[in-house]
This record gives C-alpha cells, structure tokens and sequence, in this order.
C-alpha cells in the first residue's frame, strides 16, 4: 500500500509540473483546436508507455548507468525541442487572416508532435526510471509494474486532456487567436529554452 501510494503521488506530481509536455498541449489547444490538444495528450501518453516498457525491460537500468547513453538522448530531445520553438517563432503576424494562414495538425501529426515531445523528454526518462528503480520494490510482480504504467500513462493523458478542454474553450480562445503568432513566439521561446537548458545540464540524474 505504501508503494501504491508513493506511485500515486509521485506521478501527480511529475504530471502536472510544467514542462514542454505542457507547453505543446496548451499551444495547440489554444491557436489550433480542442481536438488537436486531445490528441497531442493522447501522444503523449503512447510516449509514457515506451519508458515504461524500456525501463521494465532492464533498458532503464542501463540508461541510469550509462552517462553517454543518457546525454545522447537528452542532446537529441533538446535538438527536438529547439527545432519546435525555432518554427513557432517564425510565426509572422496575420491579423483575421492569421488561423487561416496555418495549416491545422492532423490527427496523425498531434499524436505524433505529442509523442515525440514525451518520449524525447529525458525528464520523463528520469522520472519514470527513477521511479521503477527507486520506489516500485524488485519483488513487486509484473503485472503490478505494469498497472503501474498504465496508470502513469492514464495520469497524463488524463491530465493534459483536462488542460487542453480548459485552453480551447470560451471567448478568451476566441480573442487570443488575434494574436496568435505572439502566442507562438511566446511558447516557442519556451521551447528553445527548455531545450538549451537541457542540452546544458550537468546536474545529478
């Protein structure tokens, strides 16, 4: 029970922390749609399952241990997130015309946009495997770790699903879209950051 709970609370916590995670679901719900915020949750939670699986198989294990391994894939997640806030900030204003002018994401690309902000995100990488090795007991069984995942998968899909319903709706939306290439540049910039600082991080993983 107590492990139960330390999952429970753990992973809220880790949820709703900001992150770039919250960053892709916010802006597409707001500048494009409800649906695309939705289903770049869902993205993202398809992207929980992947560290779950590699860190159930042992893979995790060997991410914790291995320094280059571990910079190789917070460089390539930076790279991703830099690439997303540079194209965000060439927003150019366009006034009535600005919606129109930018294509909506199909349902294919806010899955794939949230999966690969997820599963490129080495914070996500450490909390998961952190949280396996650390909390989840080594005779816990398989099926437990498991619902585990699933939960952690749930919880975020949950989660930014709840947070994109909250930006796509009312008049605000409606009123912010004048300005949405500001509101491009403004998460694009977050983006990079996030990004930069990634890629310059040398603290403890």
């Amino acid at each position: 029970m107590t492990e139960l709970i330390a999952v429970i609370t753990i992973t809220m916590l880790a949820v709703i922390s900001p992150g770039p995670d919250f960053a892709m679901v916010t802006r597409n719900s707001l500048l494009l749609s409800r649906r695309a915020g939705v289903l770049t949750a869902l993205g993202i939670g398809m992207g929980c399952f992947v560290h779950v699986a590699y860190t159930l198989v042992g893979v995790g294990l060997l991410i914790q241990q291995s320094l280059w391994l571990f910079n190789a894939i917070k460089l390539v997640g930076a790279v991703y997130l830099v690439y997303l806030g540079v194209t965000m900030l060439r927003a150019k204003p366009g006034g009535a015309s600005a919606q129109r002018a930018v294509a909506p994401l199909s349902d294919a690309a806010a899955l794939r946009v949230g999966f690969l902000t997820n599963v490129l995100n080495p914070k996500t990488t450490v909390f998961i495997v952190s949280l396996f090795m650390q909390v989840v007991r080594p005779e816990t069984p398989l099926s437990v770790q498991i619902a585990y995942g699933v939960f952690i998968a749930g919880a975020h899909v949950t989660w930014f699903s709840l947070v994109a319903i909250c930006f796509s709706a009312g008049r605000v939306r409606e009123r912010l879209l004048a300005v949405r290439h500001l509101i491009d540049r403004v998460f694009g910039g977050l983006l990079v950051t996030f990004g930069v600082l990634l890629a310059v991080d040398r603290g403890a993983r």
